[in-house]
């Protein structure tokens, strides 16, 4: 089952279960992926899914960290209650570990070696490791294994 039929069927079984808070979250996720399929006249694949569930988890953890130096804990729950519904639908995340074990894939598959491959490498490793590990880690971890 894909991740948009997925999202039909938990909105269904809220609806049926009367949860509201699930379903005002799961809506907002079918507004995103619709919005976005919308404006790139394109049908979204689940990695493309993963990818607009991934900033929306990401703007909400910014909110968070507005509110909470806003001193507005109220609204900073209700952001963290909604991140927690998003992310039953995010595939758990890679290691660190993992990550460098793609790496060293990637490494030797494509003979990179010294900082200036760095575009090389990340060219490799971002469709294969998209929605699947925090791209800026990833990022991290490829310089410090060009660097040493």
């Amino acid at each position: 089952m894909s991740l948009k039929q997925q999202l039909t069927e938990d909105m269904k079984a809220a609806m049926k279960s009367g949860d509201k808070h699930s379903l005002g979250v799961i809506r907002l996720i079918n507004a995103a992926i619709k919005q976005r399929e919308v404006d790139e006249r394109i049908e979204l694949t689940d990695t493309d899914v993963i990818a607009v569930l991934d900033k929306m988890v990401k703007q909400r953890k910014d909110s968070v960290t507005q509110y909470e130096a806003a001193n507005r804990e109220d609204l900073a729950s209700v952001e963290r209650d909604e991140i927690v519904v998003i992310e039953r639908y995010v595939p758990a995340k890679m290691g660190e570990a993992e990550i460098q074990a793609a790496i060293a894939a990637a490494k030797a598959e494509t003979g990179a070696s010294s900082a200036a491959d760095i575009g090389k490498l990340m060219g490799v490793l971002k469709p294969k490791l998209a929605g699947q590990a925090d791209m800026g880690l990833v990022s991290k971890l490829v310089k410090q294994a060009l660097a040493g």
